[in-house]
């Protein structure tokens, strides 16, 4: 299930939008996967562009044949949509409500409901329908929470809706695990046995392991299930992102290319606050570890890596790509990844101030070395297996200074050659661009297969 799924109307003409301060504008409303744009008519100039993570509540009032939603954003500016037609109108709103993130419910040690957040959940499902609330606390950790104010959605509010626990470390045991495992990459001389037990004694291929496994099975009730999923945890900064970023990686091939998955990082991990400035102070050899400090982007890309390996042609950019992002991320002379959210990046100007990596990555000089020779569009979902043999070490990042890594570029600097090669001599024979320009992934790679999940 892609998002573009949730959609039910995408476009509406004639719709009056009115701002405080501002005169009232009529157009053409659109609604993306993302954003909320108005184009105003006759001049047809554009008089909005809302990121509907923005949008912080939806109320949506229905008059005869037309009606008309307010939404208050976040950041406390407050729109009105007039817009014709009763249909049109529901369909908007519940569009909107479809693609909104969401917080953890307060329901304190009282067990305290929230009409309004209950309602709110109610709609998103439409008649017959089921969801799925993904929490990446424990169980008992989530009880721990209710404490202290917060909580879970108890079933007696959310009768539709299945509370689904799946326990991801975030935080100083991931940290831990990022140094111990950094450490015993760097002892020299080794043995076979003290190599093995210091891995497993790190826990850093655990942590990979289950955070792939809970991807997947958010993948499986959005693509299996046909249901919707509803991802929180502790702060919704954190293990949050990297299941719903890995999901859409695992679903939408188009989050595989380069373009897209700069946009999934863009919009995962930098729009919705990942505290960059905070988690990536420090890497794994400090001894001065701060309490906000985890490698949670650093599992993010490590289990990138391994859809990669699993599906060798199923993802435009390369190795590469994954490890600028992470020297980027704990050390850069641009400013995507400064500051810990949108409001800090706003008011230290960082895009008025610095460059932007994407626009340096996107260089053509510079694109090709982040490019996959091997990439052939797949337009499946890819199942990655979880299984204790399927999960390797990143030699690629944790050993990359400890090993010489000349002979590997030699060789994939030799399959560019040939792989460019081979559709030049195409297009010379044929006269035409070739329309696949790679080979179809050889049987037994398993690449485009769709298989299990291994979370069952």
């Amino acid at each position: 299930m892609e998002f573009s799924e949730l959609i039910k109307t995408a476009t509406v003409e004639d719709v009056l939008l009115s701002r405080q301060g501002l005169p009232a504008v009529r157009g053409t409303l659109c609604i993306t996967s993302h954003h909320l744009l108005l184009s105003s008519c006759p001049r047809g100039e554009l008089e909005l562009w809302l990121l509907i993570r923005n949008v912080d509540a939806v109320e949506k009032r229905v008059a005869g044949s037309s009606g008309t939603i307010t939404l208050r954003c976040k950041d406390l500016q407050v729109l009105q949509l007039e817009i014709p037609g009763m249909e049109e109108c529901l369909n908007i709103a519940s569009s909107i409500e479809a693609l909104l993130r969401s917080s953890q419910p307060l329901t304190g040690p009282n067990r305290r409901r929230c009409r309004e957040d209950e309602q709110l959940l109610g709609t998103i499902l439409g008649e017959g329908e089921r969801g799925f609330v993904l929490d990446t606390r424990s169980a008992q950790a989530a009880k721990q929470a209710r404490i202290s104010g917060g909580g879970t959605e108890p079933r007696s509010g959310y009768p539709r809706w299945r509370r689904l626990h799946r326990a991801l470390e975030r935080g100083r045991p991931l940290q831990d695990s990022f140094s111990r495992l950094a450490e015993a990459c760097a002892e020299p001389a080794v043995t076979v046995e003290r190599w093995l037990g210091r891995l497993d004694s790190s826990r850093w291929l655990s942590h990979v392991k289950a955070a792939l496994s809970t991807a997947c099975l958010a993948a499986q009730c959005l693509d299996r299930e046909g249901c919707t999923v509803l991802v929180h945890g502790a702060e919704g900064t954190d293990s949050t992102l990297l299941v719903t970023a890995l999901a859409q990686l695992i679903l939408d091939p188009a989050c595989r290319t380069l373009e897209g998955f700069q946009g999934l990082l863009e919009r995962e991990w930098i729009q919705a606050g990942h505290p960059f400035q905070v988690r990536c102070a420090r890497s794994a050899s400090s001894h001065a570890r701060g309490k906000q400090e985890a490698p949670l982007f650093l599992l993010f890309l490590d289990c990138v890596w391994q859809l990669s390996r699993q599906f060798p042609f199923s993802l435009e950019f390369g190795e590469q790509l994954l490890l600028t992002l992470f020297d980027n991320a704990y050390a850069s002379a641009y400013g995507t990844f400064l500051c810990n959210n949108e409001r800090e990046r706003s008011l230290c100007k960082v895009k008025e101030s610095t460059h932007s990596l994407w626009a340096w990555l996107n260089q053509p000089e510079e694109r090709h070395k982040y490019l996959n020779p091997l990439y052939s569009h797949n337009p499946l979902v890819i199942w990655p297996s979880v299984e204790p043999q399927s999960i390797q070490l990143w030699q690629g990042f944790f050993l990359r200074w400890i090993r010489p890594s000349q002979h590997l570029e030699e060789a994939w600097g030799e399959i560019r050659r040939l792989v460019q090669g081979n559709s030049s001599s195409l297009q010379e024979s044929t006269g035409k661009r070739p329309s696949q320009p790679l080979p179809e992934p050889p049987a037994g790679t398993g690449d485009g297969k769709v298989g299990t999940a291994g979370t069952r």
